[in-house]
């Protein structure tokens, strides 16, 4: 009998990559067994005109993060299913650092299966404590990158053995038809806000002033709700000016909206570069890398851990971070080279890892769970 997965964390409509990537997995995991989803809702229930809290599917409970103590309902809706597969990341849960998905933890009384996005090299006391703490109490461990893997075994007083790789899932974009196009089309996607790096490729863009015919720049997506709510929209701003100071402005197409799955497929496959400026050097793991690569479409990316793990040897060039000469010299190379290796790896160059097969890594670690943990109660 299939097993039935409950999942904890954010969800759709909430416009995040944590949503949408719990969303995939209880899609791929929901075949002939049963899966719910408990959400977790910050703040108000109406965010952008959308009712969050109305009801979804798969949702069969909503833990209103605001909420004192919420953490014991959303167990007790867990407890229901036969597997509880949880999305961690350090800003979803209250408490300090998160820390009330720890209780949350210890009340199940079905395995658990905690997904780390977020592995940090060098974590604050109470980051490292809180993670530790989640690695005692959680059945197994799940990161997306063997990065990530060496970090938490390394860098942490957690059980290697409690630790699998499971890569990011990509989704079948691949055979969506390419749209053709005048000028060459470089793309970011993403919610927007410090960090992204975005003025490194617009710096980069400006150094491309010799081509013909000029390269048109999307930057589609919504400026992060909390980034939003502290600093309105300073940050997509204060690109605009920059970009108005270098001449490029006209080349810069700004997409702010969160875009549906087909909307966004089309999006991708009318790119020829997607750039990733990231600012970061932490990020372990990232949804837009993995989709732009699925879809067969040169990457240029900074050297962020995920990138730096999974361009190695695939579809895609590295530069250095916040170095707009070398990327736009990447982006040149990419353009030229159109037919850059379009091959999806996993791990250390495996073979492509689209959903049905990800979530099939999951029910394994689920079947190799439940046996141990369903042992005959003594007399």
């Amino acid at each position: 009998m299939p097993a039935k997965f409950g999942f904890l964390s954010t969800y759709p409509p909430t416009q995040c990559g944590l949503a949408t990537f719990n969303a995939a997995l209880a899609t791929h995991l929901n075949t002939g067994g049963t899966s719910g989803v408990v959400r977790l809702l910050a703040g108000d229930s109406v965010s952008g005109g959308i009712e969050l809290d109305r009801a979804a599917p798969r949702v069969v409970h909503t833990w209103h993060t605001g909420t004192p103590g919420g953490w014991q309902a959303a167990a007790n809706a867990l407890n229901r299913f036969d597997v509880a597969i949880i999305q961690h990341e350090y800003g979803i849960y209250p408490g300090d650092a998160g820390d009330e998905v720890l209780p949350l933890l210890r009340a199940l009384r079905i395995p658990s299966i905690v997904v780390l996005h977020t592995v940090l090299s060098n974590p604050d006391p109470l980051q490292r404590r809180v993670l530790e703490r989640i690695g005692a109490a959680a059945d197994a461990l799940v990161t997306m990158t063997d990065t990530a893997r060496q970090r938490l075994s390394g860098g942490y007083d957690v059980d290697p053995r409690k630790i699998s790789v499971i890569p990011h899932g990509a989704g079948s974009r691949a055979g969506a038809p390419r749209e053709d196009h005048d000028r060459p089309h470089l793309l970011t996607w993403g919610l927007l806000g410090p960090g992204k790096g975005i003025e490194w490729a617009i710096r980069a863009l400006a150094r491309l002033g010799d081509l013909e015919p000029k390269p048109v720049y999307t930057v589609a997506g919504r400026t992060h709700p909390k980034v939003l709510e502290q600093f309105g929209d300073v940050y997509r701003d204060s690109l605009k000016e920059l970009a108005a100071s270098l001449g490029v402005a006209d080349q810069i197409v700004w997409a702010d909206a969160y875009l549906e799955e087909a909307d966004l497929t089309r999006l991708i496959r009318s790119a020829d570069v997607v750039l990733l400026p990231y600012d970061s050097t932490e990020q372990v793991t990232s949804g837009v890398l993995i989709e732009a690569v699925g879809a067969e479409i040169p990457v240029v990316a900074t050297e962020f851990p995920h990138a730096v793990e999974l361009l190695a040897d695939g579809p895609g060039l590295l530069v250095p971070h916040q170095d707009p000469e070398a990327m736009a010299v990447a982006i040149r190379r990419a353009l030229a080279e159109p037919r850059m290796p379009g091959r999806l790896t996993g791990l250390a160059g495996g073979p492509t890892l689209r959903w049905p097969a990800v979530a099939a890594r999951y029910q394994a670690l689920a079947g190799r769970l439940l046996p141990a943990l369903a042992a005959p109660v003594p007399a």
